[in-house]
């Protein structure tokens, strides 16, 4: 074991810092023996006052048992004996117990634990005299170890106000264990008081210090399966990885690949001419918890107290994918987070019975609670002890002398100048602290690496994430396609529509115009709410469908049962699936942007399909659905082009959240109606309200012409005959983040 500290008197004869430490080390170490004694004598004595069996001799020996009973209480419960003490006990004596503790009551063991703790700290002040000279800390420690929690919020506060934040937590780092411990086991928190235990004896962590919540519980909001991708880097340049296998040309790896969830596996040849394989995995990734990768604070939780997490599943998947030989010699190399999760594989049995895991170094990692299940396997740690993050499992600077779990591990725990976090955390740090202040650290841990020192046969990178990424569209349009042959080339039905904005907007008008629109299949009649009929204007900005972006804009006809009508047949079919309904929308003009989506407007749904210009944004809650006139090559066209012929904006309104209801949509060619379905998804909103305005172009400069412009005079001609010009709608249904399928039109012949 190797440990980095200052040492030597300031005058020969006189003892120096780290005879001092070693002196109030060892005298913590004693003293915390005597409180777990004393904690187990406790324990036994609320064994005895519990049992039923003492309670029914009691009864039968009133005279003599109720005197014993007596003195165990008062031994338990006396200030001057173990303290309030009954929490030592179970069932509703350890109630009592933490009832009392809520009440400020203490047991000595407490109290002997926290006399350990204080030595300990002691020792880390012996080492960082800097720290028993600074007043803000020695206020904070009073308050601390005073449990004054008021007075010790208000120290941190001037902590960090004085010196930020990131100077303050390096700061406290070198007693951030000690610290945590004392206050778990002064304050009127009954569930953290074991945690405080575990600190004070030197055992694995089984919850949070400050508020005692269960890691089990901490660890179950890292959620998912794992997954592992093979990444190349952006731009096609090559990852400016290191040729050779050595200490330092791992660590620059792991500091090129950055915190976004990737993991690096290497081939290097040795010395001896073997292939040996190296694992190299970063460290989280700093800001808020990312739901699409497992380095993240809470994925750094869940490896820190449950082996099996997102990040360890997500390694074995890249293993196996690399193709890595069974019974292969593999070197871990991880920083923070990823040294953690290394850990938790070197400890697996199945794993190690699968690969050898000949070495395991890890920095800035806290994995003094984890042991190799290979008992031959080489572990390395190097923690800066102004370094928050590998005190988190409960051993800090203070520890470091007083439990030895892993006596034969290579430990480097050092100070460096620099104690700002998380900069003292970062590995760019660590690099520099093992290339200028420890050689000789370096140099042991390159030695034992050297079967791995040669250089690198193969490099292959993965990005890992919590859970695998489903097929795009998924479920919705992930279903079988056919191809279809149109003017325009070839096509896939159904239509996936992937990425769209959806607008649709309901106005009322008489049935008579309605009518009108539907003179070429007289034997199809419009559907009546009262005495008015709906007509739908829809627009829809489509960025990504399997026949490529276009926009569309369309007006529609709410029509009734084509054999069977019915007065209100709309109101009362919109209950049933859009498979089952008999009830649609006729469309009577629709303008499109791109060929493809015109020909299959056309020929598939029998829709009377146009190319025009068109311009639809939903921003926020406003709406901006333009159809201008394009320009056809004359000056006097040249002249009107860009002028808008239907335009539908303003602002939406408020609106309530409203379920997706799939559509029936009714074209017609020669011989046959087509009737299609849209099954759609996504978030849906109804505007009860809204205040956008339809406008539409003069008759003059709407006039049919050909091609584009024939299309956008349509449907400006429809709703002007329909009277809608500076309508406001009735309702309005929009979904900004809009996804359907349609499949190919049913001739339905009469």
């Amino acid at each position: 074991m190797a440990s980095q500290h200052h040492t030597g008197a300031e005058h020969p004869g006189e003892p120096g810092p780290a005879d001092t430490a070693l002196l109030l080390r060892q005298a913590a170490l004693e003293v915390s023996r005597s409180a777990r004694e004393v904690r187990s004598v406790a324990a036994r004595t609320g064994a005895v006052l519990g049992s039923s069996r003492f309670a029914r001799s009691t009864l039968r020996h009133p005279r003599t048992g109720v005197p014993a009973q007596w003195a165990l209480v008062r031994a338990l419960t006396n200030g001057a004996g173990l303290g309030f003490a009954l929490g030592a006990g179970d069932g509703a004596l350890r109630r009592m117990g933490q009832a009392g503790e809520v009440c400020g009551r203490e047991s000595l063991a407490n109290r002997v634990a926290v006399t350990s703790l204080r030595l300990r700290a002691a020792a880390v002040l012996a080492h960082h005299p800097e720290l028993a000279r600074d007043p803000g800390m020695r206020r904070l420690m009073d308050a601390v170890t005073g449990d004054q929690d008021v007075e010790a919020l208000r120290a941190l506060r001037a902590l960090l106000r004085d010196r930020g934040a990131e100077r303050a937590m390096s700061t406290i780092a070198p007693l951030f264990a000690e610290l945590s411990a004392i206050r778990a086991l002064l304050d009127e928190n009954p569930l953290n008081d074991e945690v405080g235990w575990q600190i004070a004896t030197g055992e694995a962590l089984h919850a949070d210090p400050w508020f005692g919540i269960s890691a089990r519980h901490l660890a179950a909001f890292d959620a998912g399966e794992g997954a592992a991708v093979p990444v190349e880097p952006a731009g096609g340049e090559p990852w400016p990885l290191a040729a050779e296998g050595s200490l330092m040309g791992f660590l620059r790896n792991i500091d090129a690949l950055g915190t976004e969830g990737r993991i690096l596996l290497q081939d290097v040849r040795g010395p001896d001419g073997v292939v040996r394989h190296v694992l190299q995995a970063p460290g989280m990734a700093p800001g808020k918890p990312r739901n699409d990768s497992p380095q993240d604070f809470v994925g750094a939780w869940s490896n820190l107290f449950d082996p099996e997490s997102p990040y360890t599943r997500g390694i074995l998947l890249a293993i196996d994918e690399y193709g890595l030989p069974a019974g292969a010699d593999l070197a871990l190399v991880g920083h923070s987070e990823g040294g953690i999760a290394l850990m938790n594989l070197a400890q697996n049995d199945g794993f190690c019975r699968r690969f050898r895991v000949t070495h395991v170094v890890a920095v800035g990692s806290p994995i003094d609670n984890k042991r190799p299940a290979d008992p031959r396997t080489w572990v390395a740690s190097v923690t800066n002890q102004h370094d928050l993050v590998p005190t988190l499992d409960g051993r800090g600077a203070g520890s470091g002398a007083v439990f030895t779990p892993h006596p034969d591990w290579y430990e480097v725990d050092y100070a460096d100048s620099s104690h700002d976090f998380p900069l003292c955390h970062s590995l760019g740090t660590y690099l520099e602290n093992l290339r200028d202040d420890l050689p000789d650290a370096r140099r042991d841990i390159d030695e034992a690496l050297t079967p791995y020192r040669g250089p690198v046969l193969r490099s292959r990178v993965y990005q890992l994430k919590d859970r695998a990424n489903p097929p795009q569209g998924y479920p919705l349009l992930t279903v079988p396609v056919t191809p279809v042959a149109t003017s325009a080339g070839p096509a896939e039905l159904p239509v996936r529509y992937y990425d769209s904005t959806a607008v649709v907007a309901l106005f009322a008008v008489a049935p008579e115009r309605a009518a009108a629109l539907l003179s070429d299949a007289s034997w199809m009649s419009p559907s009546r709410i009262g005495r008015r009929v709906l007509v739908a204007l829809s627009a829809y900005e489509h960025r990504c469908t399997s026949l490529g972006p276009y926009s569309e804009l369309s007006l529609a006809v709410l029509v009734n049962d084509l054999w069977r009508p019915r007065a209100h047949d709309v109101l009362r079919e919109l209950l049933r699936r859009a498979d089952t309904r008999r009830t649609g929308r006729q469309v009577t003009a629709l303008a499109v942007t791109t060929p493809e989506a015109e020909a299959v407007s056309r020929e598939v749904w029998g829709q009377p399909a146009t190319r025009a210009s068109l311009d639809v944004r939903l921003t926020a809650n406003r709406l901006h659905a333009v159809l201008a006139a394009p320009a056809s090559g004359g000056a006097g066209e040249a002249a009107e082009a860009g002028r808008p012929l239907v335009a539908l904006t303003g602002d939406l309104g408020p609106y309530v959240p409203a379920p997706h209801l799939d559509s029936v949509l009714y074209g017609r060619t020669a011989d046959a109606t087509l009737r299609s379905m849209v099954h759609c998804a996504g978030r849906q909103r109804f505007h009860a309200a809204p205040r956008v305005r339809l406008r539409c172009a003069p008759g003059d400069a709407a006039e049919p012409g050909t091609g584009d412009a024939a299309g956008g005079a349509s449907l400006a001609r429809q709703v002007r005959e329909l009277g809608l010009d500076g309508a406001r709608p009735l309702c309005v249904l929009s979904a900004p983040e809009y996804q359907a399928r349609r499949g190919a039109g049913a001739p339905l012949p009469r």
